[in-house]
């Protein structure tokens, strides 16, 4: 392949080819597919659900509502694009696309672990101090959190996005990974610039490894409250609102972390390309599961949403306002 001197000589970037990896590329398609309408399903009905159910209101469901909206635009950064290479039998993304996908990847994958934070911080206000909780987390104050969380999104994604960009690319125009990822696009730079990025990753991570020890400290303190609970219906509702927000958590940052810190030495396409999958693909389509799973009054709610949006005519449409 002849030498590129600098990134203005790219104009595209060829992607995982799924022919090396999997034998049967129509099955990643299938895959693929079934999974993304899951997630578009998951959150369109939990975003339906909350906005319309007045009962839903409170900051809990607020956050997890702005979690619902990154969920479905992280997927939606990816995995359309693969299905569409798999589907017209290509590899190819465009420069400025594959620049785009770098930018809202950074920018929803960092907004969304900021909310995860403040969602660990809702959470300890509720359990830990319930007599404040009105005072800490009124309607204004959600609102700047949730604007925060966006912002922080939008600085990382313009931060690493222009940094990625800047490099020259002369190890050729292959990405070993299903989207533009920025490990992986850092390998074909020769530029010594690409230590530039790669710091600010480690930056960026120690601030999410900060966001972290912060979200175990508020669980340490909740389960110290939630085990003093006297009462065993009282434990229960508190560790079932707690515990899928834990599990998200534990997910998203394991699979991250390892995705962007593992050891040169340690190079498999199929292990990087499962890495990448568990964090960027699984996370948006098991959220509404996990968060729905143990909470009794949001699967009632969205049992109504979809009582009222497919009313049958031994099910009359329930009006949510009642």
């Amino acid at each position: 392949m002849q030498q590129m001197s600098n990134r203005s000589s790219i104009t595209v970037f060829l992607l995982l080819n799924f022919k090396d990896t999997w034998e049967l590329p129509l099955l990643h398609f299938w895959l693929f597919l079934g999974i993304y309408l899951a997630a578009l399903l998951g959150n369109g009905l939990i975003i339906i659900t909350i906005a319309c159910d007045h009962r839903l209101h409170t900051p809990m469901y607020f956050f997890l509502l702005n979690l619902s909206l990154l969920d479905l635009g992280c997927i939606s950064t990816t995995v359309p694009k693969a299905m569409a290479n798999v589907l017209w039998d290509t590899r190819a993304i465009s420069y400025n696309g594959c620049a785009a996908q770098v930018f809202f990847f950074f920018f929803l994958m960092s907004a969304e672990f900021s909310l995860l934070t403040i969602m660990a911080y809702d959470r300890y206000v509720a359990i830990c101090k319930p007599l404040h909780y009105g005072t800490l987390l009124g309607s204004r104050a959600c609102v700047h959190m949730a604007a925060a969380a966006w912002g922080c999104g939008f600085f990382y994604a313009v931060l690493h996005t222009g940094s990625t960009f800047s490099l020259q690319f002369c190890k050729g125009n292959e990405v070993d990974q299903f989207f533009c990822e920025v490990p992986q696009i850092l390998k074909i730079s020769c530029s010594d610039a690409y230590l530039r990025e790669t710091g600010l990753l480690v930056v960026s991570l120690l601030v999410g490894f900060g966001c972290f020890l912060f979200i175990v400290v508020s669980y340490v303190q909740i389960f110290r409250a939630v085990l003093r609970i006297p009462s065993e219906q009282g434990r229960h509702k508190a560790f079932s609102m707690c515990l899928p927000h834990l599990g998200v958590v534990s997910l998203f940052i394991s699979t991250g972390m390892f995705a962007h810190l593992k050891p040169p030495s340690i190079f498999s396409p199929s292990l990087d390309l499962a890495v990448a999958f568990l964090y960027s693909v699984v996370p948006p389509a098991v959220n509404p599961l996990i968060y729905s799973l143990r909470n009794q009054e949001l699967k009632e709610a969205i049992r109504k949403v979809i009582s009222w949006m497919f009313p049958s005519k031994f099910n009359p449409p329930v009006f949510l306002h009642k």
